[in-house]
Protein backbone atom coordinates (compact mmCIF):
# COMPACT_ATOMS: atom_id res chain seq x y z
CA UNK A 1 0.00 0.00 0.00
CA UNK A 2 1.14 3.51 -0.46
CA UNK A 3 0.30 6.91 1.60
CA UNK A 4 2.01 5.66 4.79
CA UNK A 5 3.96 9.17 4.68
CA UNK A 6 0.99 11.41 4.98
CA UNK A 7 2.35 14.97 5.94
CA UNK A 8 5.53 14.17 5.47
CA UNK A 9 7.54 16.38 2.85
CA UNK A 10 8.95 15.17 -0.15
CA UNK A 11 12.46 15.99 0.87
CA UNK A 12 11.83 14.09 4.84
CA UNK A 13 10.38 11.16 3.06
CA UNK A 14 13.86 10.64 1.24
CA UNK A 15 15.50 11.16 4.07
CA UNK A 16 13.78 8.47 6.02
CA UNK A 17 14.88 4.82 6.76
CA UNK A 18 12.75 2.18 6.53
CA UNK A 19 10.26 1.91 9.33
CA UNK A 20 11.13 5.74 10.64
CA UNK A 21 7.77 7.14 9.01
CA UNK A 22 6.06 5.44 11.89
CA UNK A 23 8.45 6.23 14.63
CA UNK A 24 7.02 8.21 17.42
CA UNK A 25 3.83 7.81 16.29
CA UNK A 26 0.97 7.98 18.17
CA UNK A 27 -2.73 6.92 18.90
CA UNK A 28 -4.30 9.86 17.46
CA UNK A 29 -2.09 9.68 14.57
CA UNK A 30 -2.39 5.78 13.68
CA UNK A 31 -6.36 6.68 13.69
CA UNK A 32 -5.60 9.45 10.89
CA UNK A 33 -3.27 7.45 8.98
CA UNK A 34 -5.52 4.23 9.04
CA UNK A 35 -9.01 6.65 8.16
CA UNK A 36 -6.90 8.19 5.65
CA UNK A 37 -5.15 5.14 3.62
CA UNK A 38 -9.09 3.43 3.58
CA UNK A 39 -11.21 6.19 3.03
CA UNK A 40 -12.74 4.79 -0.13
CA UNK A 41 -13.20 1.47 1.57
CA UNK A 42 -14.85 3.22 4.88
CA UNK A 43 -17.23 5.49 2.99
CA UNK A 44 -18.54 3.17 0.82
CA UNK A 45 -18.88 0.35 4.02
CA UNK A 46 -21.07 3.18 5.66
CA UNK A 47 -23.39 3.96 2.60
CA UNK A 48 -26.88 2.04 2.50
CA UNK A 49 -25.64 -0.35 -0.15
CA UNK A 50 -24.04 -1.81 2.54
CA UNK A 51 -26.53 -2.63 4.19
CA UNK A 52 -28.62 -4.18 1.19
CA UNK A 53 -25.09 -6.56 1.06
CA UNK A 54 -25.07 -7.28 5.01
CA UNK A 55 -29.08 -8.45 4.63
CA UNK A 56 -28.18 -9.98 0.86
CA UNK A 57 -30.61 -8.35 -0.92
CA UNK A 58 -33.83 -9.20 1.78
CA UNK A 59 -34.06 -5.25 3.24
CA UNK A 60 -36.37 -5.90 6.05
CA UNK A 61 -36.15 -5.57 9.62
CA UNK A 62 -36.21 -8.93 10.52
CA UNK A 63 -33.05 -9.35 8.43
CA UNK A 64 -31.60 -6.16 9.42
CA UNK A 65 -31.74 -7.60 13.05
CA UNK A 66 -30.30 -10.81 12.11
CA UNK A 67 -26.99 -9.57 10.43
CA UNK A 68 -26.69 -7.00 13.50
CA UNK A 69 -26.75 -10.16 15.61
CA UNK A 70 -24.36 -12.41 13.99
CA UNK A 71 -22.39 -9.40 14.11
CA UNK A 72 -22.02 -8.69 17.50
CA UNK A 73 -22.49 -12.17 18.40
CA UNK A 74 -18.87 -13.33 16.41
CA UNK A 75 -17.26 -10.15 17.72
CA UNK A 76 -18.49 -11.02 21.32
CA UNK A 77 -16.88 -14.34 21.16
CA UNK A 78 -13.88 -13.04 19.05
CA UNK A 79 -13.09 -10.95 22.35
CA UNK A 80 -13.83 -13.26 24.99
CA UNK A 81 -11.25 -15.28 23.17
CA UNK A 82 -8.86 -12.25 23.58
CA UNK A 83 -9.55 -11.47 27.02
CA UNK A 84 -8.61 -14.91 28.32
CA UNK A 85 -4.73 -14.22 26.52
CA UNK A 86 -4.63 -10.79 26.95
CA UNK A 87 -4.29 -8.57 30.26
CA UNK A 88 -5.62 -5.29 28.94
CA UNK A 89 -8.34 -4.43 30.38
CA UNK A 90 -9.68 -3.20 26.54
CA UNK A 91 -10.54 -6.61 25.35
CA UNK A 92 -12.74 -7.71 28.74
CA UNK A 93 -14.59 -4.24 27.89
CA UNK A 94 -15.12 -4.77 24.37
CA UNK A 95 -16.56 -8.04 25.35
CA UNK A 96 -18.87 -6.98 27.87
CA UNK A 97 -19.98 -4.08 25.60
CA UNK A 98 -20.68 -6.45 22.30
CA UNK A 99 -22.50 -8.95 24.58
CA UNK A 100 -24.62 -6.63 25.81
CA UNK A 101 -25.37 -5.36 22.37
CA UNK A 102 -25.97 -8.76 21.00
CA UNK A 103 -28.92 -9.31 23.76
CA UNK A 104 -30.51 -5.82 23.01
CA UNK A 105 -30.40 -6.59 19.34
CA UNK A 106 -31.83 -10.28 20.21
CA UNK A 107 -34.21 -8.28 22.17
CA UNK A 108 -35.53 -7.01 19.35
CA UNK A 109 -36.17 -10.98 17.50
CA UNK A 110 -38.84 -13.21 17.80
CA UNK A 111 -36.25 -15.87 17.46
CA UNK A 112 -32.70 -16.18 15.86
CA UNK A 113 -29.91 -18.74 15.09
CA UNK A 114 -26.76 -17.67 14.61
CA UNK A 115 -25.75 -17.38 10.63
CA UNK A 116 -22.22 -16.99 9.59
CA UNK A 117 -19.35 -14.54 10.98
CA UNK A 118 -18.89 -10.85 8.96
CA UNK A 119 -15.82 -10.84 7.16
CA UNK A 120 -14.37 -8.12 9.39
CA UNK A 121 -14.79 -10.60 12.49
CA UNK A 122 -13.22 -13.38 10.77
CA UNK A 123 -10.69 -10.78 9.69
CA UNK A 124 -10.03 -9.87 13.26
CA UNK A 125 -9.67 -12.95 14.30
CA UNK A 126 -6.27 -13.58 12.87
CA UNK A 127 -4.68 -11.20 14.95
CA UNK A 128 -2.66 -13.03 17.15
CA UNK A 129 -0.95 -10.83 19.62
CA UNK A 130 -1.63 -7.20 21.62
CA UNK A 131 -0.41 -5.12 18.98
CA UNK A 132 -2.42 -6.83 16.08
CA UNK A 133 -5.45 -7.20 18.32
CA UNK A 134 -5.19 -3.66 19.70
CA UNK A 135 -5.04 -2.47 15.17
CA UNK A 136 -7.61 -5.25 14.05
CA UNK A 137 -9.70 -3.89 17.05
CA UNK A 138 -9.61 -0.15 15.96
CA UNK A 139 -10.57 -1.66 12.19
CA UNK A 140 -13.34 -3.35 13.27
CA UNK A 141 -14.97 -0.34 15.10
CA UNK A 142 -14.40 1.75 12.18
CA UNK A 143 -16.37 -0.61 10.19
CA UNK A 144 -19.11 -1.56 12.86
CA UNK A 145 -19.56 1.94 13.92
CA UNK A 146 -20.82 2.91 10.50
CA UNK A 147 -23.08 -0.49 9.27
CA UNK A 148 -24.85 0.52 12.84
CA UNK A 149 -25.36 3.90 12.02
CA UNK A 150 -26.76 2.77 8.70
CA UNK A 151 -29.25 0.15 10.36
CA UNK A 152 -30.26 2.83 12.92
CA UNK A 153 -31.39 5.06 9.51
CA UNK A 154 -33.18 1.92 8.26
CA UNK A 155 -34.93 1.71 11.17
CA UNK A 156 -36.20 5.29 11.34
CA UNK A 157 -37.24 5.00 7.77
CA UNK A 158 -39.22 2.14 9.06
CA UNK A 159 -41.11 4.59 11.75
CA UNK A 160 -39.30 2.55 14.48
CA UNK A 161 -37.55 5.18 16.60
CA UNK A 162 -37.39 2.78 19.56
CA UNK A 163 -35.03 0.10 17.50
CA UNK A 164 -33.33 3.37 15.32
CA UNK A 165 -32.55 4.56 19.00
CA UNK A 166 -31.12 1.36 19.92
CA UNK A 167 -28.84 1.04 17.44
CA UNK A 168 -27.61 5.10 17.54
CA UNK A 169 -26.66 4.52 21.18
CA UNK A 170 -24.32 1.17 19.97
CA UNK A 171 -21.95 4.50 18.40
CA UNK A 172 -20.89 5.55 22.15
CA UNK A 173 -19.71 1.93 22.48
CA UNK A 174 -17.61 1.96 19.40
CA UNK A 175 -16.23 5.45 19.91
CA UNK A 176 -15.03 4.31 23.63
CA UNK A 177 -13.56 1.39 22.71
CA UNK A 178 -11.52 2.54 20.03
CA UNK A 179 -10.32 5.00 22.12
CA UNK A 180 -9.22 2.41 24.64
CA UNK A 181 -7.70 0.57 21.87
CA UNK A 182 -5.67 3.67 20.60
CA UNK A 183 -4.19 4.54 24.03
CA UNK A 184 -3.67 1.14 24.58
CA UNK A 185 -1.63 0.74 21.12
CA UNK A 186 0.70 3.32 22.55
CA UNK A 187 1.69 1.51 25.50
CA UNK A 188 2.11 -2.07 23.95
CA UNK A 189 4.26 -0.33 21.31
CA UNK A 190 7.43 -0.36 21.77
CA UNK A 191 8.88 0.53 18.12
CA UNK A 192 8.25 0.72 14.67
CA UNK A 193 7.30 -3.00 14.05
CA UNK A 194 4.28 -2.85 16.30
CA UNK A 195 2.94 -0.06 15.03
CA UNK A 196 3.16 -1.42 11.35
CA UNK A 197 1.87 -4.76 12.68
CA UNK A 198 -1.02 -2.26 14.25
CA UNK A 199 -1.72 -0.82 11.14
CA UNK A 200 -1.70 -4.13 8.98
CA UNK A 201 -4.46 -5.80 11.17
CA UNK A 202 -6.51 -2.93 11.07
CA UNK A 203 -6.11 -2.72 7.08
CA UNK A 204 -7.02 -6.26 6.75
CA UNK A 205 -10.12 -6.15 9.04
CA UNK A 206 -11.22 -2.74 6.80
CA UNK A 207 -10.16 -5.04 3.05
CA UNK A 208 -12.24 -7.91 4.57
CA UNK A 209 -15.37 -5.88 4.96
CA UNK A 210 -15.05 -3.93 2.25
CA UNK A 211 -13.97 -7.19 -0.46
CA UNK A 212 -17.43 -9.05 1.12
CA UNK A 213 -19.52 -5.69 0.34
CA UNK A 214 -18.11 -5.40 -2.95
CA UNK A 215 -18.51 -9.42 -3.87
CA UNK A 216 -21.85 -9.65 -2.24
CA UNK A 217 -23.74 -6.66 -4.47
CA UNK A 218 -21.76 -7.70 -7.44
CA UNK A 219 -23.22 -11.21 -6.62
CA UNK A 220 -26.63 -9.05 -6.81
CA UNK A 221 -25.92 -8.02 -10.01
CA UNK A 222 -25.63 -4.17 -8.07
CA UNK A 223 -22.93 -1.75 -8.97
CA UNK A 224 -20.52 -1.52 -5.66
CA UNK A 225 -19.09 1.39 -7.20
CA UNK A 226 -21.60 5.07 -6.35
CA UNK A 227 -23.14 6.60 -9.71
CA UNK A 228 -22.21 9.86 -10.23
Amino acid sequence: MTGWFVGVSEHERKSLRPGDEHAGMNGAEFLTQVETELQTELSRIGSSKSLYADTVGEMEPEAVLAAAADSADHAGGTFESWTAESDLSVFSEAESRIRDHHEEILSELDEHEQGESPAAVTAAREADDDPERLGALVGWSLVTERKSTQSSGFFTGQADPQTASIFRSFGDDYETLREQALNSLETVCEGDEEWEQALSAATAVIEAAYDEYFETLEELGMNPKPVC
